[in-house]
């Protein structure tokens, strides 16, 4: 699990392909922290979940699968393509964006990128399947970053975008027509799944069978 804050960003220096999948080798640059890195640990490429299997001074690297490469911007990486990173979080760290778990839903395109004086406003085209998932003022995660939805609309959303995560993420580097990897909240995911599990239980009246109030909130433990 990850926060979308990110620790690094690093920098494709290999790219390796393997019976379908990616071998991915990445330079990483803040060595206090990433220079304890093992075999089978967790870390965020772009918002998403990859597991360590080779590592070395300054570098790690992932295998990345077809499941993943279908689903995400990794299978466009190339050498010197830079990257946002993050390792999963310990018990004690701070948790200071949201819940994230580096399970990319989708790809999606920048449709602009407006400036806003010290600040810009990033707009992203998203597919109808996940707009029950997605709400203003609610968490998302852009290639790792968590970020909150300023603005939205049909199949289109706005993050604003303050000037340190402009100058210490990949964001720097998109313009119109970048793709970027998507997470939705996992909250908005669950409520949404509920949701759709009330309005298919009828109960002859009209009325739902099902109810998401505080007891059953309490009782799913929220």
């Amino acid at each position: 699990m990850f926060t979308g804050i990110i620790r690094d960003v690093g920098r494709v220096r290999g790219v390796t392909r393997r019976q379908g999948g990616l071998r991915l080798r990445v330079q990483y640059n803040n060595t206090k922290e990433f220079s304890n890195l093992s075999v089978d640990e967790s870390i965020s490429i772009n918002g998403a979940c990859q597991t360590v299997v080779a590592f070395g001074e300054g570098w790690f690297e992932v295998d990345t699968v077809e499941e993943t490469l279908s689903k995400t911007t990794l299978g466009a990486l190339h050498n010197g393509a830079l990257v946002n990173l993050e390792r999963a979080i310990r018990p004690l760290d701070r948790l200071g964006g949201h819940f994230v778990l580096g399970h990319v839903d989708c790809a999606a395109p920048v449709q602009e990128i407006r400036e806003l004086g010290s600040s810009r406003e990033l707009w992203i085209a998203f597919p109808d399947d996940f707009s029950t998932m997605i709400v203003t003022a609610g968490s998302i995660t852009i290639d790792g970053i968590s970020l909150t939805v300023a603005k939205l609309e049909t199949q289109l959303f706005a993050v604003a975008i303050i000037p340190y995560t402009f100058a210490h993420t990949t964001i720097n580097e998109l313009k119109p027509g970048s793709r970027v990897n998507l997470e939705f909240d996992i909250l908005g995911k669950y409520v949404a799944l509920q949701l759709g599990r009330a309005s298919s239980q009828d109960s002859g009246d009209g009325r739902s069978a099902a109810r998401i109030n505080e007891a059953w909130l309490q009782e799913n433990g929220f």
